[in-house]
């Protein structure tokens, strides 16, 4: 029997979705007022799921305790407070686009999760708009 177990978690950042092989006129054209080239910020709130067999010796598909401690350490802590575009070494050539910001996020958390075990990830980047990925 499978289960899935969630955290929520949160981090602020800054960034500004823009191509460098393109124009201003282009990059303003696709990408509106997020091309704005002072930044802006977002208050991002994710989602991190595990899903996986019950452990019969623990009844846990994973130790929230530990799935908290990795979100912090390799997302929180990663990621908050930062300007994407300057500061995370991904984003240096990567648009920080929310579909791109959840695949990294993934990307960081997936070497720590067993391997049987699924992992998904929701990231809102306003409380309408947000993006899932899951491998």
């Amino acid at each position: 029997m499978k289960v899935k177990v969630s955290r929520k978690a949160h981090f602020n950042a800054a960034h500004r979705l823009y191509r460098k092989d393109w124009d201003e006129e282009k990059n303003s054209e696709i990408f509106g007022k997020c091309n704005n080239p002072n930044f802006h910020g977002h208050n991002y709130e994710l989602i991190v799921s595990v899903t996986g067999e019950i452990d019969k010796a623990t009844g846990f598909v994973m130790d929230m305790k530990i799935l908290k401690d990795l979100i912090k350490e390799e997302v929180e802590d990663y990621l908050d407070h930062k300007n994407l575009n300057i500061e995370v070494p991904e984003f240096k050539s990567l648009n920080p686009t929310a579909e791109n910001i959840v695949v990294v996020i993934w990307n960081r958390l997936r070497p720590h999760i067993i391997d049987t075990h699924e992992l998904e990830v929701v990231l809102y980047e306003t409380p309408r708009n947000f993006v899932t990925f899951s491998g």
